[in-house]
């Protein structure tokens, strides 16, 4: 993919899956690419079409959550680019969990029974719903991975004022029960997922993407009381299947390891399960659009001198 000059651009940069161009620092152009990364390292091949499906998710989510909370974006000018407004971003992550799943399942397996400042109740397996959803935020990390922090620890050291912090709450718990209400539709459960929030003056605006599969993990519906009775694993919509593949062929990030390679049909499957993600998650065929680069960059411009 290649890299774009815009007239008034201010900076640019490029992150693992998205690159993100500054207009007169009022305005963001955010190009998913289809990159993929898994244990923090970009993987040597791109994966056809998965831009497109993580942009139209996103724009579709936030254009769904609309009504709850102010969000940056303007437009999606083509099939993998959003168009939106530049917030100063709170450097913390909403993290929100309606199940006991992933790293909430391994503090508490380790025998803990907080995480982030909330208590956890006793008796739970892995997987089940908690009675009712959490918030474990976390720090967003320049360098390194995030940390968890909780919410007396943001007021204290001022990553957001409480005052703040009592409209992010309750932004987070509203998007997060929507998004459950779209997922059950589709057969699927929404079990946790993270925002990102900004300001513009005193207005807090929802960020970046929102309830797509790299951002949130999702259940099958369908079985998933039959599954816990039996302490089955969760039918899981996500990500997951290319780590588990990477695991399996001694792949996990560190030193000295190499990615397997990534033949033609393994990347064709990667893109098919990315292309049933999209169908599953908005209920919606698939419409695949190959769009040049001159193409996506004449559109973004015409959405810029609209915008500025």
């Amino acid at each position: 993919m290649a890299q774009f000059q815009f007239p008034g651009q201010t900076a640019f940069y490029k992150g693992k899956v998205r690159d993100v161009y500054t207009i007169h620092d009022n305005l963001l152009v955010m190009v998913a690419s289809d990159r993929i990364s898994a244990f923090d390292v970009i993987l040597p091949k791109p994966i056809p079409y998965k831009g497109q499906v993580l942009n139209q998710i996103a724009a579709y989510m936030l254009q769904a959550t609309s009504d709850i909370c102010p969000n940056w974006l303007l437009e999606s000018p083509a099939p993998n680019v959003s168009i939106g407004k530049k917030c100063t971003p709170f450097k913390i992550e909403m993290v929100v969990r309606g199940n006991l799943t992933g790293h909430a399942w391994r503090t508490y397996s380790s025998g803990k029974r907080t995480l982030c400042g909330v208590t956890m109740p006793e008796g739970m397996k892995e997987n089940d719903f908690f009675p009712t959803p959490i918030i474990t935020p976390s720090t967003k990390a320049a360098e390194g991975h995030d940390e968890d922090i909780s919410r007396e620890d943001i007021i204290a050291t001022g990553l957001a004022s409480a005052e703040d912090w009592a409209v992010l709450e309750k932004y987070t718990l509203a998007l997060f029960a929507r998004g459950k209400e779209i997922a059950a539709k589709q057969g699927l459960i929404l079990v946790d997922t993270k925002y990102e929030f900004g300001k513009i003056g005193d207005t807090i605006y929802l960020m970046d993407e929102i309830h797509t599969p790299d951002s949130s993990r999702y259940f099958y519906a369908d079985g998933f009381e039959e599954r816990q009775a039996k302490g089955e694993k969760q039918k899981q919509l996500s990500k997951e299947f290319v780590r588990e593949w990477l695991i399996a062929n001694n792949f996990m990030g560190k030193e000295g390891q190499t990615v397997p390679e990534m033949t033609p049909e393994w990347i064709n499957t990667i893109s098919k399960r990315y292309i049933e993600l999209y169908e599953q998650v908005i209920g919606k065929k698939f419409e695949p659009q190959s769009w040049s680069d001159e193409d996506t960059k004449t559109a973004i411009e015409a959405a810029l001198k609209k915008h500025a």
